[in-house]
């Protein structure tokens, strides 16, 4: 089991408009954190932006027509939604950086000192996908896991096509067939992994895995080292 992990948490997964669901996965994250620190082990955790991030490029669209600029508001809503769960577990005494980073660099020494560390995106081009890939590139870990709103990667968009096609194991390739690689998403755009993640992951040879992290309980066993259900990509 390794001793540093990365996980990105989707920002759908705060789901601000399902508030008693949200107040109980909250508090099992909680729990979860204070597993995580009672091992010895340190983890990083990448939240995206979510709710909060579409509705604000959609209100800047009308005034802002450049996609760097209209991605600066998507990453202020990562922003605060990791301050969110940076202050969640700091209020209960976890071993939290006290400071949101903005870089993956400055991510990975501050998990040098804490047990875990917050943060949301950092520069326009690419998801926090791609952040959680380069933290945990920088952190020196080997994988990252990618928590979202889906319980595997499909051929194709399982809430429009019902014959779409689970996998829970596939190589870099057969998922860049899928979601593309290297290819930034529009402003407030999402996929089940970022193009750009994609990408980075294979170059710098970090296994991914992608969940259903609205069930904290397969993301524990994910951290684990446990079988999961989920797609194991490497």
């Amino acid at each position: 089991m390794t001793r540093r992990q990365v996980v990105a948490l989707g920002g759908s997964l705060l789901r601000p408009e399902e508030a008693e669901q949200r107040t109980a996965w909250f508090g099992q994250l909680r729990q979860l954190a204070v597993h995580i620190e009672g091992n010895g082990r340190h983890l990083g955790i990448v939240v995206g932006g979510g709710l909060p991030a579409r509705e604000g490029i959609e209100l800047a669209k009308s005034m802002v027509s450049n996609s760097a600029r209209l991605d600066e508001v998507g990453i202020a809503a990562t922003r605060l939604n990791a301050t969110i769960i940076q202050q969640i577990f700091l209020d209960i005494g976890c071993d939290v950086a006290p400071i949101i980073p903005t870089t993956t660099e400055q991510a990975a020494k501050l998990l040098d000192a804490h047990h875990l560390v917050v943060m949301g995106g950092t520069t326009p081009g690419h998801t926090t996908d791609a952040v959680a890939v380069g933290f945990a590139r920088d952190a020196g870990a080997g994988h990252c896991i990618i928590a979202t709103n889906v319980s595997h990667v499909f051929d194709k968009d399982p809430r429009e096509h019902e014959d779409a096609k689970s996998f829970s194991t596939m190589t870099f390739d057969e998922l860049a067939s899928i979601t593309g690689i290297g290819k930034p998403l529009s402003p407030g755009a999402s996929a089940v992994i970022d193009p750009v993640a994609v990408g980075w992951a294979q170059n710098s040879a970090i296994t991914l895995a992608v969940l259903d992290g609205r069930d904290t309980s397969i993301l524990e066993q994910a951290l684990d080292g446990k079988p999961f259900e989920g797609t194991l990509i490497q």
